[in-house]
């Protein structure tokens, strides 16, 4: 079936559906994704006839802001990474789908993307972990795709003009005008509060034990000494290896939606509060940065990743900014610049901290080394850090898994002065 992904500045392109073909209006839809198309009751198999939009002529439509990630593997985590809420990811690597997917490598519940698009879609899943295609996978879940398109030719456009709203269309009769002015019309990410839309409906105990499967690949750690420390986590949208994460260190960790009081985590004892990852704009959500303001004066130690991060700085004072077309990808350097030493990092973020609004009790610890932005802060008197990056990969390099171990060891040491 046809497939066009459409841009509000009036690009289009014109490639095969990889994905849901069916009308929209599952879960999904407030990102901007399809139901996966019907099956005829009686072959099981025959896609029954699906509606189609009448302005844009499409039976499936994906809407969002379209992002470039330049990873060469893991498209499930990304799929899965609630930071990719509202977005249409382009993979910058050329074939995409050969090992299939597996049910260990989820990252959430499901995935989360408003689209995807591939240069080629690989037809044949090889992988003795594969429980299915791809392709399939995408269908099941009501996402919308596009492959068969030149990838380079958009990443350059989004590298020149930065990210822009988009729209997937599928259908033998879309129209791209249509589908042009459906992505200018479309909600911007700039003043989005996406929070909402992925965090937990209520607190729950993390249980590693209750996952379908074991992940594919785990990384030792040393454990917490003494007794478990106890961990109360923010979820803006979290990933699941970070609860893995601290679960190989030796912690058990207490999750909360986002915009429960400080005070429902305070009770619990903590030894440490945690902000995780997350998508769209920081600065309206208002709740969050009030609790890491909380959790700040609190005088627990204080750890943040991605949006966490961004939450925590806009609550020490500072301000955020939209780069033009963001960090996403596995092959990020970032500096430590108290040691000078160069970790490769996995990144996904379209806001940064702007570094002329930083106070002056809160230090720079990390930064960018393709653009000079902030990667990481630390406040000078309070047990408080936080980083862009993502630490817990998943895909991605390890070189900053050192991190978790730091605020173990903050929490052990807060936890022997008391």
């Amino acid at each position: 079936m046809k497939a066009i992904l459409a841009l509000e500045d009036g690009a289009w392109y014109e490639g095969n559906a990889a994905g849901a073909t069916g009308p929209a209006g599952h879960d999904g839809a407030r990102s901007g994704a399809a139901t996966p198309a019907t099956r005829d009751p009686q072959t099981g198999g025959t896609p029954a006839p699906a509606s189609r939009d009448p302005k844009t002529g499409a039976t499936a439509t994906g809407v969002g802001e379209v992002v470039f990630n330049t990873s060469m593997t893991g498209y499930q985590e990304i799929l899965t990474d609630p930071s990719y809420a509202g977005q249409i990811v382009t993979m910058t690597c050329p074939q995409i789908g050969n090992y299939g997917v597996a049910p260990a490598d989820i990252e959430s519940s499901g995935p989360k993307v408003a689209g995807f698009v591939m240069r080629e879609e690989s037809p044949i899943p090889s992988n003795w972990r594969a429980s299915g295609s791809l392709r399939d996978y995408l269908v099941a879940h009501g996402i919308v795709a596009i492959s068969g398109i030149d990838t380079r030719a958009l990443t350059r456009r989004l590298r020149s003009a930065g990210v822009m709203r988009g729209v997937i269309g599928t259908g033998s009769a879309i129209d791209p005008a249509a589908l042009v002015a459906q992505a200018q019309n479309a909600p911007a990410m700039e003043g989005a509060d996406l929070v909402r839309g992925v965090t937990c409906g209520s607190a729950y105990d993390w249980r590693p034990d209750d996952e379908a499967g074991a992940p594919g690949f785990v990384l030792d750690a040393e454990p917490a000494t003494g007794r478990r420390l106890r961990v109360v986590a923010y979820d803006l949208g979290m990933k699941r290896n970070i609860l893995r994460r601290f679960s190989t260190y030796g912690c058990d960790v207490r999750v909360f939606p986002a915009d429960a009081p400080v005070a429902d985590l305070l009770a619990e004892k903590p030894d440490g509060i945690f902000f995780s990852n997350g998508p769209g704009d920081p600065a309206p959500v208002d709740y969050a940065i009030r609790n890491a303001r909380g959790a700040l004066d609190s005088g627990l130690p204080v750890f943040g990743i991605c949006l966490g991060h961004q939450m925590l700085g806009l609550a020490m004072g500072a301000s955020t900014y939209k780069l033009k077309f963001g960090h996403r990808g596995a092959n990020h350097p970032v500096k430590q610049l108290d040691t000078g030493q160069v970790e490769i990092t996995s990144q996904n973020h379209g806001f940064a901290i702007d570094p002329d609004s930083i106070p002056d009790d809160v230090e720079i610890t990390h930064q960018n080394l393709y653009d000079g932005t902030i990667e990481g802060l630390r406040h000078r008197s309070a047990p408080v850090s936080c980083v862009q990056y993502h630490p817990e990969a998943s895909p991605g390099p390890h070189d900053a898994d050192y991190l978790f171990a730091g605020f173990i060891q903050a929490m052990e040491r807060h936890a022997g002065r008391r």
